[in-house]
């Protein structure tokens, strides 16, 4: 298959942003709903959303936060299109190795997302902050023949949108950011519609 599928995690594959669903684990549900939408409409960046969230969230054990990550409910039928295409589909995201590490083995295909340093079940610091763009440029040098087709619903997929050959805006978690929409090729608000789409790219 000469299309490389690069795909945003949370509110792309999952149906609720991951960061609230750890916050409600510390009864900061309502103020982490807040930065999410802050950060989707663009009003914050995401390396500053990443930042403050990281700091709140940090002295949360990996293993909680990794047990939270679990329950997550995804959309099966975007997960079965990337578990049938594994060397042909990416995860890029901006969130935590450490975090998402088992939800990424159980799916099976290669990601890449932000770097962090742990100490036992605690993280320590957070040492690279992903830029989707870049993840693109190196996806691009590794796989120079291939159609890179970028999938995500927000602000901080802007760059990976502009990176891309052609980029499709979800709506399938809350509607896409309109920054997002301006840069893409398609918007799709349906799980069945998506993966149409996708098998005819």
């Amino acid at each position: 298959m000469n299309t490389l599928f690069c795909f945003d995690l949370d509110g792309t594959l999952t149906r609720r942003e991951l960061l609230p669903l750890i916050a409600a684990e510390v009864g900061l549900e309502h103020e982490f709903d807040v930065l999410t939408k802050l950060t989707i409409d663009g009003v914050i960046s995401f390396e500053e959303s990443l930042r403050l969230r990281f700091a709140i969230l940090k002295t949360i054990s990996i293993d909680k936060v990794q047990n939270v990550i679990a329950e997550a409910e995804l959309f099966k039928k975007l997960i079965c299109f990337i578990k049938e295409r594994k060397d042909s589909c990416y995860v890029v995201t901006g969130n935590l190795d450490v975090w998402i590490s088992p939800l990424m083995q159980s799916i099976g295909c290669n990601y890449l997302c932000s770097k962090t340093k742990s100490e036992g079940d605690k993280l320590i610091s957070l040492d690279y902050i992903m830029h989707k763009g870049q993840a693109i440029s190196k996806l691009r040098q590794l796989f120079p023949n291939r159609i890179v087709v970028a999938i995500g619903d927000g602000n901080n997929d802007y760059e990976m949108f502009e990176a891309a050959d052609k980029s499709i805006s979800v709506g399938l978690t809350h509607n896409p950011s309109q920054n997002l929409i301006t840069v893409s090729d398609y918007i799709v608000y349906h799980e069945d519609s998506l993966c149409r789409l996708l098998n005819t790219l």
